[in-house]
Order: structure tokens, then sequence, then C-alpha cells
């Protein structure tokens, strides 16, 4: 948990339906988008932080873990070597977003990067991994930092390695 003293003091209504719905649809289109034109469109995230200049985004795509259906999210990531890390913030909402359940359930995925589709296994970043990455995410996206104070949840961070 974080010193900051922040714990919960994020916006307001953060973990309601109305937000997961309303992050579905945003991200169904950015999907549509990316996948049809090989990331040039809806491969970066502008907002927060990341204004003007964009953070690079990837899509994931995972196994459902109660219906076994194909899902794909679109996902900030951090490239380390040959790993893709991903961040399970759903932006500091209290509970984990439903594709790091699902990495969970099932850890075989696919992770596209603008047109290049690979084939990945993903794991939670053990103790030392975290100390490592946290940093490096935090300097790509320093909002990840204030999601983390928003939430009691410690938010996991995802390695993606090639199969």
């Amino acid at each position: 948990m974080p010193e900051s003293g922040l714990t919960g003091a994020g916006p307001r209504g953060l973990g309601s339906p109305w937000v997961d719905r309303i992050m579905k649809w945003m991200s169904r289109g950015n999907v549509t988008l990316y996948r049809r034109t090989g990331g040039r469109i809806g491969g970066k995230w502008r907002v927060g932080s990341a204004f003007p200049w964009g953070i690079p985004v990837c899509l994931l795509t995972t196994t459902g873990r109660k219906t076994g259906t194909e899902r794909i999210t679109p996902l900030l990531f951090l490239e380390d070597g040959d790993d893709v890390v991903l961040v399970a913030s759903k932006g500091g909402a209290p509970k984990h977003p439903l594709w790091f359940l699902n990495t969970e359930a099932d850890p075989d995925v696919t992770v596209q990067i603008r047109s290049r589709v690979r084939d990945m296994r993903t794991h939670v970043a053990d103790a030392a991994e975290r100390a490592r990455l946290w940093p490096k995410l935090v300097a790509m996206y320093p909002d990840f930092e204030s999601y983390q104070a928003w939430t009691e949840r410690e938010i996991p961070i995802v390695v993606c390695t090639p199969r």
C-alpha cells in the first residue's frame, strides 16, 4: 500500500457499473480501429500524463475464464527486452480488470503491437521484478502512481514472455 495516505482518494464512482460500461465501449472502438489500421489509429494513448505525445498501446487477447470466448483489450505496455509488460490498473478502480483475471485462469495470450502478433505466456511480476519494473512504468506513465494511491489493492504488473 502506498505511503501517500491517498488510498481511496480517486475520482468518485470509479468502481461503478457505468464506468465499466463506458470503458468497455471505448475499448471496443479502440480495438476495431487498431485492428483495421495495424495500430496507426488507436496505437497511442494521449490522456492524462500521456498528453500530448502519447504512450504505445497493444492489444491483448485472452480467453474468457467463464465463457471460453476470445477477449481483446487495448492496454498501455512497456517493452522489456523480448517481454511485454502490462499494468492491471483499471485506472485505480477497486477491483482487478477482467483481462487480468482471464490471464490468471489461462496464461496463454496473444499480444499485438501495431501489426505484429505474438503468442505469449503471462505471469505476475514477483517482488524483484516489480521493484525493477514499477519505476520504469511510472516514468513512462506517471498516472500509474496516482492509480496505485487510489486503490487498496496492489496493482499487478503482468509480464508477457514469448512462447
